[in-house]
């Protein structure tokens, strides 16, 4: 991760802490991307492993969520938007991962290739909001 958006989530996290989650380990990662079928992409895995389910511009959710991010997985979440949604989406959604929620129900979904995108489920619509993760905490994070 660039150091500047380490130092930015890290003073963030030192001022709150019940939204720092337990870094993930490759055997969770690993064992998540068997379950899933995907492969997770390199900025959500380099977050991860550094915060664990932390706030990182919006909640990030992985396996140990910081108490304020809320309980629910990246496993859940993800089986969860296919479950509900997965005869309505493309290919390319089927393997992204649902990492949050908009607050209005609408899945924050993160690509294999590292877009972040809006799912507006009123809709069935995509919304392409950051090429990648740290683009995405670059404009988010105070």
């Amino acid at each position: 991760m660039p150091p500047e958006l380490v130092a930015r989530v890290e003073a963030l996290l030192a001022e709150h802490p019940s939204l720092r989650g337990q870094p993930a380990t490759d055997a969770e990662i690993e064992a998540a991307q068997q379950i899933l079928g995907t492969v997770f992409a390199p900025q959500y895995v380099a977050f991860i492993k550094h915060f664990g389910g932390s706030f990182g511009g919006v909640d990030i959710h992985a396996f140990a969520n910081g108490s304020l991010i809320g309980r629910e997985t990246v496993i859940e979440l993800t089986l969860g938007f296919r479950e509900r949604y997965g005869d309505d989406v493309s290919d390319h959604l089927r393997t992204a991962l649902a990492v949050s929620d908009d607050g209005a129900g609408n899945p924050v979904l993160i690509s294999a290739r590292g877009e972040i995108m809006l799912y507006l489920h009123d809709e069935g619509e995509v919304e392409m909001l950051f090429p990648s993760l740290y683009d995405m905490m670059n404009a988010w994070l105070p």
